[in-house]
């Protein structure tokens, strides 16, 4: 039996074989921080067919995991390149007596086909060289409302992408100037789900529907998709290339060292300063580790759902803040607007929604949208996992949320009627889920 993770984002330490059938398999820490040890990506080769194994994942850094809840590893194989959860009743998470009673990760495996690789993983994985064939394939569409911008190299020299979805002609004066809208995701590189929702988000803006049309005449949209892509090309959890955990650096960002963060803060700043562009809405995308559901950090208040204790934080200020989870909520069944939390609290000021929320006007609206990277709890109170094609979903519906929540359906009815795509629209569009790296 080989094992392996010298591929993109594959992850895993030392491999020592107990007998042969069952493996400790060690987790490798985030590149120069020896502290979060989550993420695993790694592939079996070289098996006979019936082949029966146990994986013992011995030395993950968290204890309260979505593992409690019947959370599985994924697996897919070359010839089933699908990626599937492993039953339940195969996966066991207890406290070892082998590891001073420390938390360890059991499943076991029946290998059906000799020829072969097999692939675990913690979450689905999206990788850097799968963002940019995306990019690639909308590049060549030369869509007239779409650029795409080098807004910065990593200290491994990966490029992080600015993307601006408008349309290029002016908004009727009866609205005004049109809503700028910054999207950020992938700040840390394991929670894969942010990548999913954001190219979901992305397809729609990006398609022919009507109400996509009638976002980029009303609105902006400003989109960095993945803020670590050195930590996602290495495999890590949390930190970038350096060890650092770049949602901990937006107060004072190092132009080498934090480089996503500072250049992306600079043109959110600069936005905010232009006299031309209202900048109207941020949102950064995370997924979570311990949580079921998805749900929002909202910039204000001092509690959750509704409570409000911030000094000088008023409860109309509060139920304004309110008003995108809870329409949101309305339109994505997994979105739990009860989960949602309204808050300052002062631990997480270097994190983008509250670093920005410090020095932006718009600080109400400086959220973070978080993602199970699990499941979510329907109205019956079973649990459902989430699918890639669930991930994909929820990033339309915060697109669509948009429409609501700045009342532009009246709009959306005019541009069905009038609206004719131009001749770049005509082109066909990329694919929603492209073909798997």
């Amino acid at each position: 039996m080989r094992f392996d993770c010298s591929f993109e984002s594959g992850n895993i330490g030392k491999v020592q074989a107990l007998n042969e059938f069952e493996y400790d398999v060690s987790v490798r820490p985030d590149t120069n921080n020896p502290h979060y040890r989550v993420w695993y990506y790694f592939s079996v080769s070289q098996v006979q067919k019936g082949q029966r194994a146990i994986f013992h994942i011995i030395n993950g850094s968290k204890t309260k995991s979505l593992y409690r809840l019947g959370m599985t590893p994924l697996v897919r194989s070359t010839s089933r390149p699908k990626w599937e959860r492993l039953p339940q009743g195969r996966t066991f998470y207890y406290k070892s007596p082998r590891f001073k009673k420390n938390y360890v990760l059991s499943f076991a495996f029946c290998f059906d086909k000799e020829d072969d690789t097999y692939y675990f993983a913690y979450c689905f994985p999206y990788t850097f060289t799968y963002l940019q064939r995306f990019l690639s394939l909308v590049d060549a569409q030369g869509f007239d409302f779409y650029q795409r911008e080098l807004l910065c190299r990593t200290v491994q020299q990966r490029r992080v992408d600015l993307l601006t979805i408008t349309n290029p002609k002016p908004v009727s004066s009866a609205w005004g100037r049109k809503k700028t809208i910054f999207i950020t995701a992938r700040v840390h590189s394991g929670e894969t789900p942010a990548s999913f929702i954001c190219h979901g988000l992305l397809c729609f803006l990006l398609s022919d529907h009507p109400i996509a049309r009638m976002l980029r005449s009303h609105c902006a949209f400003k989109i960095v998709p993945m803020l670590n892509p050195d930590g996602v090309f290495l495999g890590n959890y949390r930190c970038s290339s350096m060890g650092y955990d770049l949602n901990r650096n937006w107060l004072n960002p190092s132009a080498w060292a934090h480089a996503p963060i500072k250049y992306t803060r600079d043109e959110i700043i600069r936005l905010n300063s232009c006299p031309d562009t209202e900048l109207a809405f941020f949102m950064d995308i995370h997924a979570h580790s311990t949580c079921t559901n998805a749900f929002m950090f909202v910039n204000t208040g001092g509690g959750s759902s509704g409570s409000f204790d911030a000094k000088g934080v008023t409860e109309e200020v509060v139920k304004n803040a309110m008003i995108f989870p809870k329409l949101l909520g309305q339109l994505d069944k997994t979105f739990s607007f009860q989960a949602s939390r309204f808050c300052r609290e002062p631990s997480k000021l270097g994190t983008g929604r509250r670093a920005l929320g410090e020095v932006l006007h718009v600080a109400p609206n400086c959220s973070a949208l978080e993602v199970s990277m699990y499941c979510a709890m329907d109205s019956k109170q079973k649990l459902v996992p989430y699918t890639e094609e669930m991930y994909l979903e929820i990033g339309r519906n915060v697109a669509l949320t948009f429409v609501d929540f700045y009342k532009l359906n009246s709009f959306v009815i005019a541009s069905a009627r009038t609206a004719s795509p131009s001749n770049h629209e005509q082109r066909k569009r990329p694919a929603a889920n492209p073909r798997r790296v």
